[in-house]
This record gives C-alpha cells, structure tokens and sequence, in this order.
C-alpha cells in the first residue's frame, strides 16, 4: 500500500432512474461563497476506493446505491502519490443524509446532468474532481447510448 493511500479520496456522480444528478451545496466561508459539490471524502483505514464511495454517498446525501461503476482514478496533487477516485453510482435508494458536525448544513437536490455540467462551467464548484466526474458519466451515458 502507497504510505499516503488513506489520504485517496472518492467522488460519485449519483444518477437516478430519471438520470438527474445528486448534488450538495452549501456555504464556504474561506472561500465567500455558496458552492456546488458531489458527494465524496477521504478514504478511511481499511476502505478500499469503492467503499469509501459507498460510504460517502450515504453519509452526505443519504443513498445507497445497487451499482457503482469506476470513472477513474486520478492524482491529487503533483507533489503526492493520493489520488481520487471516481465513481457513477446508479439503482438508488434515498434516506436520510447522515451528516457530521462539519456537514450539517450540506444540502441536497437533484439537477438534470446538462444543468449540472452548466454550473460547473460557469465555476460554481469549488473542487475540480466533481466536474471532471460530471464529464466522464456523461462521456460514459453517450458512449452506451451509441453502442
């Protein structure tokens, strides 16, 4: 195992029956603004990259999700050997987001995948893995649609 692997994170582009995109929002004062956000975290001892999407998926947003489909694994840094990893989840079950301290003012709502990558576009998320999950679910969804 890498030395700085519990450092990895994962990220998911939870899409539901409809293909609307679960996303969270809320206000980052070092930053000074509301922002858009995907469901994700840090990867904690013992979680393989999928489950700590699993994990992150429930806790955040409260869903359980039936499929999880790697995206992709990518570097955080130049400096580090972390990385995030990204999933598309899919067959969804919602209940209730179960939120520590720090997140309980995230908020959820569900955006058509074309408002989605908008916002993102117009830099309304703060961190670059949830765009660049945003785009390879929706890369992924074209290219099933055309096979």
């Amino acid at each position: 195992m890498r030395n700085d692997a519990l450092r990895d994170a994962s990220v998911v582009v939870a899409r539901d029956e409809n293909g609307l995109v679960a996303l969270l929002s809320a206000y980052f004062a070092n930053h000074g603004s509301e922002y858009l956000f995907l469901p994700g975290g840090r990867r904690e001892p013992g979680e393989d990259p999928e489950e700590c999407a699993r994990r992150e998926l429930q806790e955040e947003a409260g869903i359980h999700a039936e499929h999880c489909h790697p995206l992709g694994s990518y570097a955080i840094t130049l400096t580090s050997t972390a990385h995030v990893h990204l999933y598309e989840a899919s067959g969804l079950t919602c209940g209730p987001q179960q939120l520590t301290p720090t997140e309980k003012d995230f908020k959820l709502s569900w955006w058509p995948m074309n408002d989605a990558l908008n916002a993102a576009a117009e830099g309304r998320f703060l961190l670059p893995a949830g765009p660049l999950a945003l785009m390879l679910a929706a890369h992924r969804a074209s290219q099933v649609q055309t096979d």
